[in-house]
């Protein structure tokens, strides 16, 4: 039975997937689906992907359709390093302006909206744009950008704005981490495809390890060939990312739930976190 596996086309969610076998997947009939956070959630949640990593926010809003693989997400205790807002003036002066957001992301422009009206104040309208700086600055007074649009942008020496780190405000204003990403999975497919399921769950935990393990030097190698970046940079964003979802991670989530769901982004609250919890690790012939 076919089962495919979504996959972050962004830097950030690379340790999960780096070191996993992609060829002996290939043989199980296990595809790779690589796109945006936002059709990633989209996939899953139509049925047309049965695991992978998505943006936290999407997993509340099908929290009775899946469960999350343990201890694996894309979290940030402080700065997170590719989520960005730009703007032409501070923060506390962006009462009344226009922001465009890309439509790459879920989490992140719910935690940006959040940010702005409830911890700085101010009331500002929104517009969803393809992420591409230079037009979505062009007729707006900031722009949100996530993943390696947002790094790249970050090298350029000739942009002249403001630059805030959503992970960064967010530990400020509320002192807690932040979730960006979780590793999913739809609840029918564990009933079908439940042994694949946990040896790609070996896979992605035995990737990470191996990444954090080689302090990512393999990986940032691959990486600088396609994207560039100094050694230095990567060593620095990797550093600041946290792969793991412990207690410390739930409880910065949970906030960030309860904020959403006052805003009235969720249809209801959401209390608690389903782990898929019987899952079980073994050798993995997937790396």
């Amino acid at each position: 039975m076919t089962i495919t596996v979504g996959e972050i086309k962004y830097t950030n969610a690379f340790p999960f997937f780096y070191y996993v076998d992609r060829n002996k997947l290939l043989e199980k009939d296990c595809h790779f689906l690589i796109q945006t956070p936002a059709t990633l959630n989209r996939e899953m949640k139509a049925g047309r992907i049965q695991v992978g990593p998505i943006s936290s926010f999407a997993y509340a809003e099908n929290v009775d359709e899946f469960v999350l693989m343990p201890n694996l997400s894309v979290s940030a205790n402080g700065p997170v390093g590719s989520i960005f807002l730009y703007t032409k003036r501070p923060l506390e002066e962006l009462e009344g302006s226009r922001i465009a957001l890309t439509t790459t992301s879920a989490t992140s422009v719910h935690l940006l909206k959040i940010l702005l009206k409830q911890y700085v104040g101010v009331n500002v309208t929104y517009d969803e744009m393809d992420p591409s700086f230079d037009e979505m600055m062009q007729d707006h007074d900031g722009c949100l950008l996530i993943g390696d649009e947002a790094i790249v942008t970050s090298w350029r020496e000739e942009v002249e704005t403001y630059r805030y780190d959503l992970g960064e405000l967010w530990k400020e204003y509320t002192g807690t981490s932040m979730t960006f990403a979780v590793f999913a999975v739809r609840k029918d497919a564990i009933a079908r495809q439940r042994a694949i399921l946990e040896e790609l769950y070996t896979a992605f935990v035995l990737s990470k390890e191996k990444n954090r393990k080689e302090q990512y030097a393999s990986m940032i190698g691959h990486i600088q060939k396609g994207m560039g970046g100094t050694t230095a940079f990567w060593n620095h964003y990797f550093s600041n990312l946290v792969y793991d979802f412990h207690t410390q991670q739930q409880k910065g989530l949970l906030l960030f739930y309860e904020k959403a769901y006052e805003e009235g982004f969720l249809p209801k609250p959401i209390e608690s976190i389903k782990i898929w919890g019987d899952v079980r690790t073994h050798h993995s012939s997937l790396m």
